[in-house]
């Protein structure tokens, strides 16, 4: 019987930066997971490769719309399909080998195979060959992350009815494709397949796009992404797919309530993610559930057991990798003694759409919803000279301030870069910053963070003096 401090299941950025930071404090840590390479969804089939595809087709739509306006001019701009796989799953690769070298670094040691729980104190790793190990561990930390979900009479059969998993992996580029969901995924997918020319529908059940986050953000990305050429259906119910070999159907009521449907050649199915607990023999141990199926955690982020951990998607809340590797730092230091924390309403979102999109802390509507006075500061891209020279001049910069003491109760950008300059917003926030001060030091000129300047300005009640 092989024993440990700490074991860990599941190795996506909870679980690696659980073992990781396990084992830099000193303790015998052991890693279990079931695939062939580490690094989970986010690293194999999630953030990593969706965003090299979103950074590939990023560039070949500025090939063809718009170096002719930087006076570069070139003819026979051709996509290759199989190639920008290539890249994308090469970038995969060097990330999980990363991981890999990470691991033998700090003497973790990776155990592959299926880890199931015996009891409350072992867990049993079924591998290649059906060879069986059993481990015991004084402490275990769940990191199984997640896997997409579905609607009723959706049914994924990874053909034709998809998921970003499949998409992220296909032969052919698609002539068409009807995406359900207007989410994070949704719109991400969307765009990848847009800008290489295939005819894109998003269908949504709900009012507007990335319904979770700030409303401003999704009035303005749907305005975006139509002018685009993406159809974007909003308030549409879908009720049923399917399969027919050379292509898919989806049938929906309508915004009018009205029977609709339509074919593609793939349906991607993009309505949120569940938490992954199959096969963890969470049924021999004294772990419960939520009533949605996440593990139940307290503030420390135990579970019903007191020394087993269950951290990122698999406990409900946002699922995001960052969140996930913040709780696993979280988590082993609280079992050595130290004393992190972990602000969970500052934790920022982010959508890799172009523009991007942003946002950390409360949305307006947040704000309304519990009565909480606050001033607005909101400036445009339009009117930044480093947004002009670059030809980014879409979206903006908002900035929600409490209108007595100035802290920042929520940022929201939708603009170039938006990914990078959402990290002053979060530092502000962690540290009490208030909207004046945000303002009162320098920026460089000419930049795209100006425009986070003229906002915090605008929400300190000052006048705007930059263009």
């Amino acid at each position: 019987m092989n024993e440990f401090d700490i074991a860990v299941i599941g190795s996506g950025p909870g679980g690696y930066v659980a073992a990781i930071r396990s084992a830099q404090l000193g303790y015998k840590t052991a890693l279990i997971e079931k695939y062939d390479t580490l690094g989970g969804t986010c690293t194999n089939v999630g953030c990593i490769p969706t965003k090299a595809l979103l950074d590939s087709t990023h560039h070949y739509m500025d090939a063809i719309r718009r170096f002719e306006s930087h006076g570069i001019h070139f003819s026979g701009v051709n996509l290759d399909f199989d190639q920008m796989y290539k890249r994308k799953a090469d970038v995969v690769k060097k990330n999980t080998q990363g991981i890999n070298f990470l691991m033998k670094k700090n003497k973790v040691t990776v155990l592959q195979g299926t880890g199931s729980f015996v009891d409350n104190e072992t867990v049993n790793i079924k591998g290649a060959g059906n060879q069986d190990i059993s481990i015991k561990a004084k402490k275990y930390i769940i990191a199984t992350g997640s896997k997409p979900s579905t609607i009723p009479g959706v049914v994924i059969d990874k053909k034709r009815i998809i998921t970003s998993t499949e998409a992220l992996n296909l032969a052919d580029q698609p002539n068409s494709i009807v995406i359900i969901g207007g989410g994070v995924i949704g719109v991400e997918m969307a765009s990848i397949f847009n800008r290489i020319g295939t005819k894109v529908t998003i269908l949504e059940y709900a009012e507007h796009l990335i319904a979770a986050m700030d409303r401003d953000l999704s009035t303005e990305l749907s305005k975006i992404l139509s002018k685009e050429g993406i159809e974007i259906r909003l308030r549409e119910s879908v009720y049923k797919t399917e399969n027919l070999e050379h292509e898919a159907r989806v049938w929906f009521k309508n915004s009018q309530g009205l029977d609709d449907m339509l074919s593609a050649d793939y349906i991607l199915v993009a309505v949120g993610r569940k938490p992954y607990t199959e096969n963890l023999g969470l049924e021999n141990t004294g772990v419960e559930l939520n009533a949605n199926g996440t593990i139940k955690t307290n503030a420390l982020l135990q579970t019903t057991v007191p020394h087993i951990y269950a951290i990122g998607d698999v406990t409900g809340g946002a699922m995001l990798a960052h969140k996930a590797e913040e709780e696993a730092v979280f988590v082993v230091e609280k079992i050595n003694g130290q004393h992190p924390h972990i602000h969970y309403n500052r934790i920022p979102s982010v959508v890799y759409t172009w523009p991007e999109i942003a946002s950390v802390g409360y949305t307006e509507e947040e704000l309304k919803k519990q009565d909480i006075k606050y001033n607005i500061g909101k400036f445009p891209f339009a009117v930044n000279a480093r947004a002009r020279a670059g030809m980014e001049t879409e979206g903006f910069a908002k900035v929600l301030s409490d209108p007595l003491y100035g802290e920042l109760l929520g940022v929201h950008i939708i603009g170039p870069r938006a990914s990078d300059l959402i990290a002053q917003a979060v530092a502000g926030m962690e540290f009490e910053i208030t909207a004046r001060d945000m303002a009162s030091v320098c920026y460089a000129h000419p930049t795209y963070s100006e425009v986070m300047k003229e906002a915090y300005t605008i929400a300190s009640g000052k006048a705007s003096v930059n263009i």
